[in-house]
């Protein structure tokens, strides 16, 4: 009996930790994205400060596009010609609630 409670017990265990490790992912146009990944955007748009400020004026992404510190799941907005409102509307559901899950646009897999 001891020798059956040891593979349950590791199975339990392995469950514990896929339920705390789930991740959250945003889905917006039809990309979806890690919760992650849209932190890290955040992250590299505040260290690209001149991108950041004219972001409201430049319809072309190509700086943080050509960026290799960009998430992999993020790379293919930048072949969308509407990018930049993709990356804006991505940011703004990251500020707002979405870490409790409160906005529809997060799932959780």
């Amino acid at each position: 009996m001891k020798v059956l409670a040891l593979p349950m017990a590791v199975t339990a265990m392995l469950l514990i930790l896929a339920q705390n490790t789930q991740s959250v992912y945003l889905q917006y146009e039809g990309f979806q994205v890690n919760l992650d990944s849209v932190k890290k955007l955040d992250k590299l748009l505040e260290q690209l400060r001149g991108f950041h400020h004219q972001m409201g004026d430049q319809r072309d992404p190509s700086i943080l596009c050509s960026d290799p510190a960009l998430p992999s799941d993020l790379q293919p907005v930048c072949e969308n010609s509407q990018a930049v409102n993709i990356f804006r509307a991505l940011r703004y559901i990251n500020q707002e609630e979405c870490e409790l899950c409160i906005n529809m646009a997060c799932t959780g897999y």
